[in-house]
């Protein structure tokens, strides 16, 4: 049976709720009905800045100095941002397409097909060594009796993801280049997996990327094994590197924006100077420093690509 609002209000009276107490009720009511239909603004708590950090090394390494750059760009920009590791490339791709990722450290390859496809913006390039160039590295056993590129013509590789522009795509392109043709590969999801393939002889080589030595020893692939396998360098030996690309970029989506964009972008360079954001992007990426950059600074991946017949998309589907 349907009450009046008359009704509400003598039952009211009655339960000692009174007028003036069921006008309080029925206006907390509309307050909240308005607070919860109401869009809530990317960038607050309920709809945080959504930053991907794609596969390099442990995860366990990433989520834990992941905090501290959540920290920084929450008390350097007027955001709130969530910070997530995907279990690939791909996945960071796609939540670029569903507005599930806002900004990412990507992959060259993974950053050309998310370009491709929604539009995303590199505006930013890491530097290794000060460098916003790097090479990529093929690895064998020392004692695999493999020394040059040539021999490994009939061979099992391990390569790191088909998106992984310095674990597959220039690897491939040297391959090709030089007409050497293997047995097979293996994708092993990370560098660090691909190196622990080659030391336990799993795989007869392998495709990472590569930095040079420093005070501290080799700051290539091997490095993120080192803990694991203390004589990984004397057991796992560089057997060629590849030509130069361009590092890594972080990724904006298109539709944000572009105050926001450059918010953040300011952030992220302000917080590799101090002590706390070196150490967190060396950990995670191996990464010195940062330098502002463009899609056409990656006109040269596109060329290299087009040059061996492929894209970015149909070497995700291999």
């Amino acid at each position: 049976m349907k009450r009046s609002v008359f009704s509400w209000v003598t039952t009211g009276k009655k339960r000692g709720i009174g007028l003036w107490g069921l006008f309080s009720i029925m206006s907390s009511s509309l307050l909240i009905l308005g607070c919860t239909s109401k869009k809530q603004e990317l960038g607050s708590v309920e709809d945080p800045i959504k930053f991907f950090f794609t596969p390099s090394v442990d995860v366990k390494v990433i989520e834990d100095n992941s905090k501290v750059f959540q920290k920084f760009l929450e008390e350097n920009t007027p955001y709130k941002f969530k910070i997530s590791t995907p279990g690939s490339y791909i996945a960071v791709v796609e939540a670029f397409g569903t507005k599930k990722a806002d900004v990412a450290v990507f992959t060259n390859n993974g950053y050309l097909l998310a370009n491709e496809k929604y539009g995303a913006e590199a505006r930013l390039t890491v530097l290794r060594h000060g460098s916003a160039l790097y090479k990529s590295q093929f690895i064998v056993r020392a004692d695999s009796g493999i020394n040059s590129l040539k021999d490994l013509e009939g061979k099992k590789l391990a390569f790191v993801d088909p998106a992984s522009t310095s674990g597959y795509l220039l690897p491939l392109k040297t391959l090709k280049d030089r007409g050497i043709k293997i047995r097979e590969h293996v994708f092993a999801g990370k560098h660090d997996n691909v190196v622990t393939m080659v030391y336990n002889k799993q795989v007869d080589a392998g495709a990472t990327f590569w930095s040079p030595e420093d005070e501290e020893g080799i700051q290539d692939a091997r490095r993120l094994v080192k803990t694991q396998f203390p004589d990984v360098a004397e057991k796992v030996k560089i057997l060629e590197l590849t030509d130069s690309i361009p590092n890594d970029p972080i990724v904006f989506r298109k539709e944000l924006p572009e105050d926001m964009k450059k918010t953040i972008e300011e952030a992220l360079l302000k917080f590799i100077e101090t002590k706390e954001g070196k150490e967190a992007f060396k950990k995670i990426y191996g990464v010195d420093g940062l330098k502002k950059a463009s899609d056409a600074d990656y006109a040269s991946l596109r060329a290299m690509l087009k040059d061996s017949g492929q894209s970015a998309e149909s070497l995700v589907k291999k």
